[in-house]
């Protein structure tokens, strides 16, 4: 009996073992997924103090980078670092300032013609409709009803007007929250050391923040240079076509291209469809279109792969899944902060064993 029981114990507990090792798997899978669920219930909730935070500590990776950058500059480069920190804060905050000024003045500006729009936009639907002979009454009459006179342009400006108190506010708050980040980074690896409680767990995670500084800061850095560039030339394009408010155009064309894939699109159908409403002919705003295009195609094809190098290691198919998430909680921003945020989480979850996996398929050759 005793050899007789031996395998058959030997048996139940190998099925035992076998059993909790499956509650341990299925619970640390329940426990990621209610993680995965509170931090995004965490993230949505959060979004008026969360946003803010994020903004300037991405914004802190560019303002770094430029201030290595400077070291290049035969005179500036003689500075020491919080001098030249504190040169790029100044600039930031100007820059910033700027650009609420350009919104604010360009949509007054916007309302004030929003009639001659609307004017040179019915004569140009009233001419499409002379030549597909539907001028005759009723009928024209009866699809402008449906049409044109139930856009209101006027009520689209109006809600925009309305956030542009939040929009300044939160602008404050980045430059508030960016310039104590650059406060705060000397003294970043004794308190790392500190809060690690050891020499060792405290490099450790100073060389995952200097991997992500290097990472996110670099690509922030060149995507803005890039961006800078695109900017100019399609200002420069629309200044001698003569396209209204081409300064604000070309501010949102830089900015939009920071959204990955879809953002040089939206930002060529804004002057694309304002062209057609300040000359009110499909020629003009054909040829915006192809320029803008082109000057699309030339930052992105040639230009933009020269300068950016390896810069982060996603996924296509990662990007357009983060660039969802994050559009879906936090809207515009989130689009353009998605890139930034999923490199530097592929980065940390590379840095756990139990996770490495996970960051392996998000990245794009498996190599992080």
């Amino acid at each position: 009996m005793s050899r007789g029981s031996a395998p058959d114990g030997a048996g139940l507990a190998k099925e035992q073992g076998k059993l909790e090792a499956r509650i341990v798997q299925v619970r640390s899978i329940t426990y990621a997924t209610a993680l995965a669920i509170m931090l995004g219930w965490l993230l949505w909730v959060g979004q008026p103090v969360l946003l803010p935070v994020i903004a300037a500590l991405i914004s802190v990776y560019v303002l770094s980078a430029a201030a290595r950058a400077m070291q290049r500059v035969p005179l500036v480069g003689r500075f020491p670092a919080w001098t030249r920190r504190g040169i790029v804060l100044i600039a930031f905050a100007l820059g910033v300032s700027l650009l609420f000024v350009l919104v604010i003045n360009n949509l007054a500006q916007v309302v004030s013609a929003m009639t001659r729009y609307e004017e040179n936009l019915d004569a140009l639907a009233t001419r499409a409709a002379d030549l597909l002979g539907i001028v005759d009454e009723p009928t024209w009459a009866n699809l402008r009803r449906v049409t044109l006179d139930e856009i209101d342009l006027r009520g689209w400006i109006t809600p925009a007007l309305l956030s542009l108190r939040s929009f300044g506010v939160t602008l404050f708050l980045v430059v508030l929250y960016a310039a104590f980040f650059m406060a705060e980074r000397g003294v970043m690896a004794q308190k790392l050391f500190l809060a690690m409680g050891g020499e060792i767990q405290g490099q450790k995670a100073l060389e995952i923040l200097d991997r992500i500084n290097e990472r996110i800061g670099g690509y922030l850095f060149v995507k803005t240079v890039v961006n800078a560039i695109l900017g100019a030339m399609c200002f420069v394009i629309m200044l001698v076509l003569g396209i209204e408010f081409a300064l604000f155009w070309a501010v949102l064309i830089a900015f939009l291209n920071y959204i990955p894939y879809i953002g040089s699109l939206i930002g060529v159908i804004f002057p694309v469809l304002l062209s057609l409403a300040q000359f009110g002919t499909i020629w003009m705003a054909s040829v915006v279109l192809v320029t803008l295009t082109a000057a699309q195609v030339f930052v992105a094809g040639f230009l933009e792969p020269r300068m950016m190098g390896r810069a982060f290691n996603l996924s296509p198919f990662v990007v357009l899944l983060a660039l969802a998430f994050w559009s879906a909680l936090w809207g515009l921003a989130g689009a353009i902060l998605a890139v930034p945020l999923t490199a530097s989480a592929v980065i940390m979850l590379n840095e756990m064993q139990a996770t490495r996996p996970v960051a392996i398929m998000l990245s794009a050759s498996g190599r992080i």
